[in-house]
């Protein structure tokens, strides 16, 4: 079976994507004499192949369309309504494979993607078996981390139990199991869908390491690589495992999993299918468009983010039209709009149960109050009842730390309360104590690195993050904690424009912006990224 893998077929500069018209437009790769249809109206844009999936025919115009969504097949006179990238002639028969169209934020340019082959896990189909009790259950750890009982097989998510996530931004909302860390120890292998530490927790993994360095770790093949800062952290593991995106990695008889890339962030995000006896567990962890937006339907257990708030942004800006209000505001239309988008996945897809995880963090650091208060972010209850009054025959799971869910009980009758056994009472669901002292004095000792001393690191860093291209002029000035400015400390313009670091503003007109950087945050900033540089730096 030949691994998944993505292919840019089409690109447009800004110029031709600013000459897009609303509604239809046909184009053709010059290269390969391909072609493609793109269908805009206002920010929105959907793609597919010019190519019937009838007899292969070419679309054209529909003259009888009025509303200028239908294209024609020249062969049939099939008829394919772009906008929804159904067949509405013969209706009922077809979905057309769409390609992801991406929209760069910095050149304007815009890209179609496909994904091949679109469906992979179609390849060598299993027939579900008849489960017994006990034989398949998911047990909820904290965060994005479960456990996943299958036969006699442990599997385990995404490990973040101890220590901080982006620095000190992140801190878990839910206190793991007393028992986790052994849990994580003994598990037959684990799965890591991408490089946030949210997911790759090095403090979780250093200590794992030290118990079991040899355990079997899985991560997809992206080109940003899961664990490119592990021979720099000091964390011993010897068994990390690299696997192609699309293929079917079979743990025993029974048990085989399959990781998919994200059609927005195939450099870096993944998600996981799992398959124990013909019985799917779909898990999109962070994606933003899991496998191009192609997932498998009717799956057994399907589960995801959900919690939204993950950005800086508008928290951390000030002045313009960055009131409070409009902040308020902002906020609760992207709390609205991934709700909705959740909902309608959920309800698109259709799974037997659903699971919302992977967003139970909260900003614990005291220096991070007002983020904290501001930052408002959904909570699972809210997307499982907007999941219930739209698709009131999917069983939804709230999950609190340790809970278990029993697959083979729930397929058999969902309403059965012996479907998911909750934690004892008495125990400790939320945290109070996140010991800050412990994970901080580094990144606070990291503030004095020799590599500080010298400017040079300043145009190292922004060489090797690479943003150019952007007509955008920032001004860093680093400040104590209380964001006034630091005596002795740097204070810079860099225009993204051509990645230069000049004295003075240009004069051409250009976007601008101020940046304030603490000193703590300047360390965090660059240690999480590169964890150290080398000599010829300084």
């Amino acid at each position: 079976m030949t691994s998944q893998v993505s292919k840019t077929v089409l690109r447009l500069e800004a110029e031709d994507v600013r000459g897009l018209n609303d509604g239809i437009n046909f184009k053709k790769n010059q290269e390969d004499g391909k072609c493609y249809i793109i269908y805009k109206v206002k920010d929105k844009i959907r793609a597919c192949v010019n190519q019937c999936k009838h007899q292969g025919g070419l679309f054209i115009k529909d003259i009888e369309d009025l509303d200028g969504r239908t294209v024609r097949c020249t062969k049939h006179y099939w008829k394919l309504n772009v906008a929804t990238m159904e067949y509405v002639n013969p209706p009922d028969s077809f979905m057309q494979d769409e390609l992801e169209a991406v929209l760069s934020d910095t050149d304007g340019s815009l890209e179609l993607v496909e994904l091949n082959p679109p469906d992979p896990w179609t390849a060598e189909p299993r027939e579900a078996q008849e489960l017994h009790a006990g034989e398949i259950t998911l047990t909820y750890i904290t965060h994005a981390c479960m456990e996943l009982k299958a036969g006699n097989k442990r599997m385990m998510f995404d490990p973040w139990l101890i220590g901080p996530a982006f620095a000190r931004g992140w801190w878990l909302l839910h206190e793991p199991p007393s028992d986790a860390m052994d849990r994580l120890s003994q598990a037959d292998l684990i799965y890591i869908s991408h490089m946030h530490s949210d997911h790759l927790s090095y403090p979780t993994l250093q200590r794992l390491s030290k118990k079991r360095p040899d355990i079997p770790i899985y991560v997809g093949d992206t080109s940003r690589p899961v664990f490119w800062y592990l021979e720099k952290s000091g964390v011993n593991l010897t068994n990390i495992n690299v696997v192609p995106f699309g293929v079917w990695q079979n743990v025993d008889e029974h048990l085989r999993f399959m990781i998919l890339m994200d059609g927005i962030h195939p450099e870096m995000d993944t998600c996981l299918i799992v398959e124990y006896k013909g019985h799917m567990i779909l898990n999109t962890v962070d994606c933003t468009r899991p496998n191009n937006g192609r997932l498998p339907h009717g799956v057994d257990v399907m589960m995801s983010d959900f919690a939204g708030g993950a950005s800086g942004f508008p928290m951390t800006f000030h002045g313009g039209k960055y009131t409070e209000s409009w902040k308020a505001d902002f906020i609760k239309n992207e709390r609205k709009k991934l709700l909705n988008y959740k909902t309608q996945l959920v309800k698109s897809l259709q799974p037997k149960i659903y699971c919302p995880f992977a967003g139970y963090f909260t900003e614990a650091h005291p220096s991070d109050r007002y983020i904290k208060e501001t930052n408002s972010k959904n909570s699972a209850a809210d997307l499982n009842e907007s999941i219930r009054k739209s698709c009131p025959n999917i069983l939804t799971w709230t999950p609190v730390p340790g809970s278990v869910l029993d697959l083979a009980l729930a397929l058999k009758d969902p309403s059965n309360r012996r479907v998911i056994t909750e934690p004892p009472n008495g125990t400790k669901i939320f945290k109070d104590s996140w010991d800050f002292d412990l994970y901080l004095d580094e990144l606070k000792a990291s503030a004095s690195a020799e590599i500080f001393k010298y400017k040079s690191w300043i145009q190292f860093y922004y060489n090797w993050a690479g943003f150019k291209d952007y007509n955008l002029v920032i001004r860093v000035t680093e400040t104590d904690d209380d964001f006034k400015p630091l005596k002795g400390g740097y204070d810079y313009l860099v225009d993204f424009l051509d990645l230069s670091f000049p004295a003075v503003r240009p004069k051409r007109d250009h976007a601008y912006e101020e940046v304030l950087e603490s000193l703590s945050d300047r360390a965090a900033f660059i240690s999480t990224r590169l964890g150290s540089f080398p000599s010829d730096c300084l």
